[in-house]
């Protein structure tokens, strides 16, 4: 299950990532963290463009270390340094620009390189999250 695309979009609904799955709205993350006694909620395995995004006015982060996901997503990926006063503060690592390509590439490198094309045809990857609209979504990192 995943956050729904904003903080105003409330409750429960169907995720289009599959039957069985659903989004939920920021009530439901401050109604879980009210009961189980947090103050915050890491979560991750959801592709996020900028590598980290706050939902729930801030109760919930979204947290991807992973770079250029599946060689076609082209997001940075994150990590939360968490300082002394629990203050967290998060650290964007950027995709690495494509390989220089030249006539004389060799076989190891094309395989290398189409592996993980080969691997997302029988296998396509998590939809990618899209970046955060600034002026629509005040939720968004950049506003830390």
């Amino acid at each position: 299950s995943d956050p729904t695309e904003n903080d105003s979009i409330e409750g429960l609904r169907p995720n289009a990532r599959g039957p069985g799955l659903v989004t939920f709205g920021p009530d439901r993350v401050t109604d879980f963290c009210k009961r189980n006694k947090l103050q915050l909620i890491i979560r991750a395995h959801e592709c996020v463009m900028d590598g980290f995004e706050r939902f729930a006015q801030g109760q919930l982060i979204t947290l991807f270390s992973a770079t250029n996901y599946c060689g076609t997503a082209n997001n940075a990926g994150a990590i939360l340094v968490v300082g002394r006063e629990l203050v967290i503060v998060p650290k964007l690592i950027h995709p690495l620009p494509p390989p220089f390509q030249s006539p004389e590439t060799s076989p190891e490198r094309v395989t290398d390189e189409t592996w993980m094309q080969e691997l997302n045809i029988q296998r396509p990857p998590t939809p990618t999250r899209g970046r955060p609209q600034p002026e629509l979504d005040r939720s968004s990192l950049a506003y830390i």
